[in-house]
């Protein structure tokens, strides 16, 4: 079907996809809290953040980049620290966040300041989707295809349909949330406590080299 475009076996490739894109992750994580922080309008905005991210993403590994990844080692260690303490931060002020009292629990980390850009800082430095991209993506491509741009632009399509499909889910789940957490203080608390303990956990992981 695809194959003449230089995409090889792409029914594995989308279930790949939908199976890394369904998997609890930070860039997940952000939009659903930032969806249920400020609503569906913020939520979309964190959501384009990691569009662009993984878009970025995929333009550098059509560049070459898994070729110097697996070259300077040292590099994607490098990465993975970054994305740690990152993530360190955010969860920290999310804990921080939960032990406030109510007025000043009005500005989360996932309600202060521009979505987008948070999202897209956490995108580029998140090593799932750094993995997927360099190492995963690049198995569908056909080396003797002359136009490979082509089919990463297939592949790209394919994995920003799924991944634009999972975080409206998310999105609309966290406006949801949101009318709930506003009657109950409390409950927005410990959700801010709840998603802050899961960052500190991804962070863990990616120091500790499991993630």
């Amino acid at each position: 079907m695809l194959s003449q475009y230089g995409v090889l076996n792409v029914w594995t490739y989308v279930a790949g996809t939908v199976f890394i894109v369904l998997l609890p992750g930070p860039n997940s994580l952000f939009v659903l809290a930032t969806g249920a922080g400020r609503g569906v309008r913020a939520g979309y905005q964190a959501a384009f953040g990691v569009f662009l991210g993984d878009a970025i993403l995929m333009t550098l590994t059509a560049a070459g980049a898994a070729s110097v990844l697996r070259l300077l080692p040292m590099l994607f260690l490098a990465l993975k620290a970054a994305g740690a303490i990152y993530l360190s931060y955010l969860g920290i002020r999310l804990l921080l966040s939960a032990w406030r009292p109510a007025p000043a629990h009005a500005r989360t980390v996932s309600s202060a300041g521009n979505p987008f850009r948070k999202a897209l800082l956490l995108s580029l430095l998140n090593p799932k989707a750094i993995l997927f991209l360099l190492s995963f993506f690049v198995q569908f491509v056909d080396p003797a295809y002359p136009h490979p741009a082509v089919s990463f632009l297939i592949l790209a399509a394919i994995l920003q349909t799924c991944s634009a499909l999972y975080l409206s889910l998310l999105i609309f789940g966290g406006a949801r949330l949101a009318a709930a957490f506003r009657r109950r203080q409390g409950l927005a608390r410990a959700g801010s406590g709840l998603v802050g303990a899961l960052f500190l956990w991804f962070a863990g992981r990616m120091a500790s080299g499991a993630g």
